[in-house]
């Protein structure tokens, strides 16, 4: 977003929205949960069918140069997915009982929300929160990315027509049409909670705005085939889970398939899934001229090869690749010499900052990592991946059918998300074939600068009241409560 000193026109503009967002407020939240059920189905079936959602995705690849038409359009199942949970939860009133233990938990609204909008996703992140927000009896305020204002506030304009028609307030959610960085760290000081979604700096900023404030952290999506993929059709089906990981929206997601650490056993197997289902595999000197259009020397990203297609991206490194490859995947653990890794010595040979290919990529473009050996050294070259290139708290992967394996990567995996035998990106925030509760946001734990380890969702926009009725007394002896740390006397002074 662009700097500029904020004018007291923009200050009084700001006031007059928060303004009218407070008058909403004080609406919304006298509506019963039959109404705000019907809310939430209108907005959803507003933007869900084809001939809106498809033009407004045209628009977005078109306003921001990020992305893929045809993939794009598969965002739209998230709207589903969170309506559907939106419509099995209460949300006014009283929301959860637990006699056993005297308590009533009621909803109330957190209030006036300010949602920072990614660029990636200018359209599905204000239409979900969306339905979040009147479910939760809250109003947004939108500030979307300069490289995408135009759609968004087109999104959000829709749904504004839609709480009309309802006899809603339409400024139950409003966007600021021409943002900027200053325009909307003001715009955070005025609210009762921020949701950060996008790129660090603006999550540090939400989080120094003195409000409460929920972010998103990096990703660099990391997934280890093992060796139970150990059949043709095994070795495929990870393949093909990672095709629809990494091609989704030309790779522009935090969870898009980034590393895959695959065992030496199913290597070559897996690799010709990977061809079968799209993949290019090139040359050192091609990998080396990607590389030198996707980061500059010192390992920063360069935006211009940021979510395009795998054709583009060979096309900015100065060769051409054949017009069915999907995404390029670079061999040899993105090294000139390729070699199984082993130990220690050699993972320290292909990870960390200074091996660009090991960090995010934001792109149609993965890197295959070869492991040997047992299955601690996946586990060792994922830590390493995310202690030294980045992604810690955002999510991994496995492909596996061992169940021993999969504990392992629970108990060790220093992210919020593991997906197992499913497309990384799908699983994430939320599938119909996984009980992750669906969201646009995701929250990476203190391991990615945020306050939740979670996915976003229903209950991040709502405020709880614990009502308490006395209950038996519930205290254990102190024999039973210090066991043999236990003492006699230790009520006596």
């Amino acid at each position: 977003m662009a700097h500029h000193e904020v004018t007291p026109e923009e200050i009084a503009m700001l006031e007059e929205m928060v303004k009218k967002a407070k008058a909403a407020a004080e609406v919304i939240a006298t509506y019963d949960q039959e109404r705000v059920d019907r809310l939430a189905r209108a907005i959803c079936a507003a933007l869900y069918p084809l001939k809106v959602w498809g033009p407004i995705c045209d628009e977005a690849v078109d306003e921001t140069r990020l992305g893929d038409k045809v993939t794009k359009r598969n965002k739209r199942n998230k709207l589903k997915l969170i309506l559907r949970d939106c419509l099995r939860q209460k949300s006014v009133g009283i929301i959860e009982e637990i006699p056993e233990k005297g308590l009533v938990k009621y909803a109330k609204p957190v209030g006036v929300i300010a949602t920072l909008v990614p660029t990636t996703n200018p359209c599905v992140t204000p239409a979900g929160q969306a339905i979040y927000a009147v479910k939760a009896r809250d109003v947004l305020i939108c500030s979307p990315h300069p490289r995408a204002k135009k759609v968004t506030t087109k999104t959000v304009n829709i749904i504004r027509d839609v709480l009309a028609r309802e006899g809603a307030p339409a400024d139950i959610i409003q966007v600021i049409e021409e943002p900027s960085i200053t325009l909307t760290q003001e715009l955070m000081k005025m609210v009762d909670l921020v949701i950060a979604t996008g790129g660090r700096p603006m999550v540090r900023a939400a989080y120094s705005s003195g409000v409460p404030a929920y972010g998103s952290g990096a990703g660099n999506s990391t997934v280890i085939v093992d060796n139970t993929a150990n059949t043709k059709e095994r070795a495929y089906e990870a393949a093909t889970n990672t095709r629809i990981s990494k091609c989704s929206d030309f790779g522009s997601g935090c969870s898009c398939d980034g590393n895959l650490i695959v065992h030496e056993d199913v290597y070559d197997n897996f690799v010709e899934g990977l061809v079968k289902e799209g993949a290019y595999i090139p040359t050192w000197e091609q990998a080396e001229a990607i590389k030198k259009v996707m980061w500059d020397e010192t390992g920063h990203r360069l935006p211009d090869t940021v979510a395009i297609s795998a054709q583009a991206l060979a096309k900015a490194a100065g060769f051409e690749i054949p017009a069915d490859r999907k995404f390029i995947a670079v061999p040899n653990n993105g090294q000139k010499e390729g070699f199984t890794i082993r130990n220690a010595d050699d993972i320290k040979k292909c990870i960390g900052k200074q091996h660009f290919f090991s960090t995010e990529k934001l792109t149609t473009l993965l890197t295959l990592f070869k492991y040997g050996g047992k299955f601690q050294t996946a586990l060792d070259i994922m830590q390493e991946i995310f202690d030294k290139s980045g992604g810690k708290g955002h999510s991994c992967g496995l492909y596996s059918f061992d169940d021993d394996h999969i504990h392992r990567l629970g108990m060790c995996a220093p992210v919020s998300r593991c997906m197992i035998r499913q497309p990384n990106n799908r699983g994430n925030a939320g599938s119909s074939t996984n009980g992750m509760p669906p969201t646009n946001s995701m929250g990476c734990g203190t391991w990615g600068g945020n306050i939740v380890s979670e996915n976003i969702t229903l209950k991040h926009y709502m405020n709880t009241t614990w009502v308490a009725r006395p209950i038996p007394e519930d205290m254990p002896s102190l024999k039973e409560l210090f066991g043999e740390f236990y003492q006699d006397g230790m009520d006596e002074e």
